[in-house]
């Protein structure tokens, strides 16, 4: 895996690690489970909501990872890039710019 000098670099090569639909999807998934869990967090004020967040959000995404695109995430060499493309897949999801079929 090469090094990236910008996330700009870097988001081509992360939608290239997710070709299969289903990792897509469960990455999608995933993200719906974090935002619903740290808006459980802020109206309850409960702090056990930010490990349903994190085991939510990881968990889908590396189920899709290792089951269906046989990789290993990104998150292991590039970790906050690899966020900040799961949260830009999100957006390209839900703008039509990314598929689920």
């Amino acid at each position: 895996m090469a090094g990236f000098d910008s996330f700009s670099d870097f988001y081509p090569y992360y939608l290239g690690e997710h070709a299969d639909v289903r990792c897509r999807r469960l990455h999608f998934a995933g993200s719906w489970v974090v935002l619903f869990a740290l808006a459980m967090l802020l109206f309850t004020g409960r702090w056990w909501w930010l490990l349903l967040a994190l085991v939510g959000g990881y968990g889908f995404a590396w189920v899709g990872h290792f089951v269906f695109e046989k990789n290993r995430p990104a998150t292991f060499r590039h970790p906050f890039y690899s966020l900040m493309g799961d949260w830009a897949m999100f957006r390209d999801i839900l703008r039509g710019r990314v598929s689920l079929r």
